[in-house]
């Protein structure tokens, strides 16, 4: 299996917003032609409405990260990294292998 296509990356729902942390990493991981997948999770800071649920709906953000906020980046071996800008930065750090 290639590993780059187990990388797997979580964000938000409203992660198509212009400047979002969500948004910016997956774009650069596009930039950077990565493979990977995408994963939506429901219940947002800004959402007040969502509180009530935001713990159940981000459960497995919470056993990866230890925190619940998105994006986060889960690696083909296990590793995570948390945070738009944590998740570029590593990008630039870690071209893909051709």
């Amino acid at each position: 299996m290639d590993s780059l296509a187990a990388m797997l990356l979580y964000v938000c729902r409203s992660g198509s917003s212009f400047m979002h942390p969500c948004r910016d990493a997956g774009e650069a991981l596009r930039n950077a032609d990565y493979t990977f997948e995408t994963r939506q999770v429901t219940g947002g800071i800004a959402q007040p409405w969502t509180w009530p649920s935001r713990a159940k709906d981000r459960a497995e953000i919470k056993r990866l990260s230890g925190q619940r906020r998105v994006p986060i980046l889960v690696l083909d071996g296990g590793e995570v990294i948390t945070g738009g800008s944590n998740i570029i930065e590593w990008t630039q750090a870690n071209p893909p292998s051709s």
